[in-house]
């Protein structure tokens, strides 16, 4: 999953501020003890949280969101509690919150744990990288919100929306075998696998992902480059990231992509990452950009 992102020491901060949460089932929807939730001080851990309840028209609940919370562009003038992985539980309560909107993989433990016993509320929101797995974010947003109407309205809305896009998607890219490039630090290549917001946009977008035979985001071996043979290299669009501003040259002037078809021909496509990996309610505009721009990439 892409919790396993963790391993890797030399990815950047700013990637992983783009890269989706994992799914850790099981956990109640409110913390215990904490009674039902006053909604009228929200904190919400996650983008795709964030654009949820501002997809709801509630946005007025909110008093602070988390770092990856950058769309719409009104989020930014909220209070950032911090990073939804490294989060500190003096960060989030500093704003005395009635109740946290958490997306599923928000960490550390210790600072979950610390902030279930706080007494404030707490509805932990479910992560997964499918159609089905936007809807039931929406719906369980609007419950724990009491909007259970426009949730209804919405998620109609984007279950037709994203049907429509991967129908559409179907007839562009049948066949389109996609690497997706996380990072090329260092001159190594940690790509996606399954299980990750990477694989599940490919999938919605009707590509296949090259690199689907492990779980996860791993750092590739010049063989396993080559025997993936890519039509196209997919990476995030992050302007200004100093650490990892990785360059189009970069990624084809490495000597294993370079024997791939993708290299080759040097096809490239780069896309927002809140947009193409946050699955919330923006999913079937990225599926859209994203078939067109492959299939355009690979004709």
């Amino acid at each position: 999953m892409i919790g396993s992102l963790s391993r890797f020491s030399g990815v950047s901060a700013a990637v992983a501020l783009t890269v989706a949460a994992l799914v850790l089932p099981g956990q109640p929807l409110f913390a215990e003890g904490t009674g039902s939730p006053d909604s009228s001080n929200v904190v919400a851990i996650g983008g795709s949280v964030t654009e949820i309840v501002y997809a709801l028209g509630e946005d007025k609940r909110l008093i602070a969101r988390d770092s990856t919370s950058i769309f719409p562009v009104e989020a930014a003038s909220l209070p950032d509690v911090g990073y939804m992985r490294a989060l500190s539980p003096e960060g989030v309560l500093s704003v005395n919150p009635e109740l946290i909107l958490m997306l599923e993989g928000s960490g550390p433990q210790e600072t979950v744990d610390v902030l279930r016993k706080s007494g404030v509320a707490m509805a932990d929101v479910p992560e997964a990288y499918t159609a089905e797995g936007i809807i039931k974010k929406v719906r369980v947003v609007g419950d724990v919100l009491g909007v259970e109407a426009k949730a209804d309205a919405l998620a109609g809305k984007l279950e037709q929306d994203l049907a429509e896009a991967q129908r559409a998607a179907e007839s562009r890219t049948s066949g389109v075998r996609v690497l997706f490039v996380l990072s090329t630090k260092g001159g190594r290549i940690l790509a996606a696998g399954s299980d990750t917001a990477a694989n599940g946009i490919l999938a919605l977008a009707g590509a296949e992902n090259a690199t689907s035979g492990f779980s996860g985001y791993k750092i590739l071996s010049d063989e396993a480059i080559v025997s993936a043979a890519p039509d196209v290299v997919l990476m995030m669009d992050r302007h200004g990231d100093g650490e990892d501003a990785t360059s189009g040259e970069a990624v084809f002037d490495h000597p294993a992509v370079a024997q791939t078809p993708a290299g080759k021909n040097r096809r490239l496509v780069r896309m927002n990452g809140q947009l193409l990996l946050g699955f919330g309610p923006r999913t079937a505009e990225a599926v859209r950009e994203l078939s067109t721009r492959l299939a355009d990439t690979a004709s």
